[in-house]
């Protein structure tokens, strides 16, 4: 049985770098061919309702804003225990929202067999559509990050065009 496999865009667009998951999974597929068993899933600041979505899974990979209290532009790699310490401490109120999602789906047994949180610590989380230079001069780096982590799960992605990103 082929694997499932989402890969989810976290953030709210209008609160410039906190829109980072969102902006990664939209360049994703312009800059990659990933394989059909990956679904992209533009999750913004949603809640309960992608429970359904996320039921079963093999696999979860999320994208978003991470506040680490490192350098603004630090990609960062959340996998086992870390996945529920960035719950714990939250970035915007969609956390709170996936938070309840995962927990949920724990409780029902029915939780992705793997999560992981990439993302890049945020610099500004001010009004604004546009992610900061530094944030952005992150961006290739961090859809490598989910590139990498597809290979981890034993799938691929292959580069499309360079200058795509």
């Amino acid at each position: 049985m082929p694997l499932r496999v989402i890969v989810l865009g976290a953030g709210n667009l209008l609160l410039s770098d906190e829109g980072l998951g969102v902006h990664a999974i939209e360049r994703l597929p312009l800059v990659y061919a990933l394989p059909p068993e990956v679904e992209i899933l533009d999750g913004g600041t949603c809640g309960m309702e992608l429970l359904e979505a996320l039921e079963g899974l093999d696999a979860l990979i999320m994208v978003d804003a991470i506040r680490a209290g490192t350098m603004p532009g630090t990609p960062l790699r959340l996998t086992g225990d870390a996945v529920p310490v960035f719950f714990r401490t939250k970035l915007s109120p969609h956390q709170i929202g996936l938070c309840d999602v995962l927990a949920t789906l724990d409780l029902l047994g029915r939780a992705p067999k793997y999560t992981a949180i990439l993302g890049v610590q945020p610099q500004s989380l001010a009004l604004g559509m546009e992610l900061t230079s530094t944030v952005e001069a992150a961006m290739p780096k961090l859809l490598q990050m989910v590139v990498d982590e597809l290979v981890v799960l034993g799938l691929g992605a292959k580069p499309l065009a360079a200058e795509a990103a």
